[in-house]
């Protein structure tokens, strides 16, 4: 499964618009549901602060941001599990995305048709929550019929992970029913790792983003509020954005005319940077650096990936060929700024194949091939 973020949320509620000013690649907009109907996929950069330091730091000819991707995943409406609006279609693109992103229509336009004839965040979310879990329990009854005919004619290992697989099941089931995620079930380990093939789409990390206009970006938005209400429940993560302003912000080029945009309405930086460093971090990735004076650069790697593979990102030929890494830390750097200090205080460190990369870490690798 691809590492990405899929965009989803009832017709209508700025999916497209959010995607378009999120990556490079423009996603078809209209003011009718089902506009997107096959999955339109973009990169984006993600922000970062340190990589900004390091440029300075190191006075870099070149600048290289860690990337993610996102999927615009046309409009999910009710019935979707049983078929309605393409909901078969647009079920499947959602299994095949890591970590789900839930636009949540936060503002209130006579112009902009909603798919319900009215703006209510909770009711859409519950829609959106019911048929998603609707589309999970039908898979989990479809797992349960086979991992029972597997228990009565397959060999004792065979059966000893279909009971798991059964026992895993039973405790999802449940919640599934009530239109619950199966990510809120208290499963073990094993269990979850059983389930993992089941390609659950509510056992995936979920984002809620409030899309909101430039008067709802203040406080007091009852809309935004009942959607952090409700993301305070689940215990997931809420953010606010306008779609519509973002859109026009990606279109300025002068960094510092987009500063100035910004600052007219008090914000310190895009929504958008918020949004990628959240989906960045639900997906499971971190990053490193390399920096010199040539190029400083971002790299991606998954949480638990030890130095080698940090090094295979940047070449092949280096986790090939892997013998060390020399390493310090970026919260050194900026504590003590330079290099020859974080060597005084004895922070710059070497590293062999066992070493885990820890987010932020500034390397260097040793290799022969």
């Amino acid at each position: 499964m691809a590492v990405n973020c899929g965009i989803v949320g009832l017709p209508n509620v700025g999916k497209s618009t959010i995607f378009s000013a999120l990556s490079s690649a423009p996603a078809e907009a209209a003011n009718y549901p089902f506009c997107t109907i096959n999955p339109n996929i973009g990169v984006a950069g993600v922000p970062d602060s340190r990589l900004d330091f390091l440029v300075r730091q190191f006075a870099t000819k070149k600048r290289v941001p860690a990337t993610a991707e996102f999927v615009d995943i046309a409009g999910l409406v009710k019935g979707a599990s049983k078929g309605e609006g393409l909901g078969n279609q647009f079920l499947s693109h959602i299994r095949e995305v890591s970590v789900i992103a839930h636009v949540v229509r936060c503002f209130e336009d006579a112009d902009v048709v909603h798919v319900s004839g009215k703006v209510d965040p909770a009711d859409d979310v519950e829609t959106i929550n019911m048929e998603l879990a609707f589309a999970d329990l039908d898979t989990v009854r479809k797992r349960a019929e086979k991992a029972e005919r597997a228990a009565r004619v397959m060999g004792r290992d065979e059966q000893k992970k279909s009971a798991l697989m059964l026992q895993a099941l039973g405790k999802v089931k449940p919640l599934l029913e009530e239109g619950i995620p199966a990510r809120n079930a208290p499963l073990s380990g094993e269990e979850k790792a059983a389930l993992a093939d089941c390609c659950l789409i509510t056992m995936k990390s979920l984002l809620f983003v409030c899309n909101t206009d430039e008067a709802g970006m203040k406080d007091g938005n009852q809309h935004i509020e009942a959607v952090r209400k409700i993301a305070a429940e689940s215990g997931d993560e809420a953010v606010v954005i306008s779609g519509k302003f973002e859109a026009e912000l990606a279109d300025i080029e002068s960094p510092e005319e987009r500063q100035a945009f910004l600052s007219e309405i008090g914000l310190g930086e895009s929504s958008l940077s918020v949004l990628a460093r959240a989906a960045y971090r639900l997906m499971g990735l971190r990053t490193f650096f390399t920096a010199g004076a040539d190029e400083c650069r971002a790299w991606t790697v998954r949480a638990g990936d030890t130095a080698p593979k940090a090094a295979g990102v940047i070449h092949t030929d280096f986790e090939r060929g892997f013998i060390k890494a020399e390493v310090y830390s970026f919260g050194d750097l900026a504590a003590l700024g330079s290099e020859a200090k974080i060597r005084e205080a004895g922070k710059y460190r070497v590293e062999g194949k066992d070493y885990v990369v820890e987010d932020g870490d500034v390397m260097f690798f040793k290799f022969n091939v």
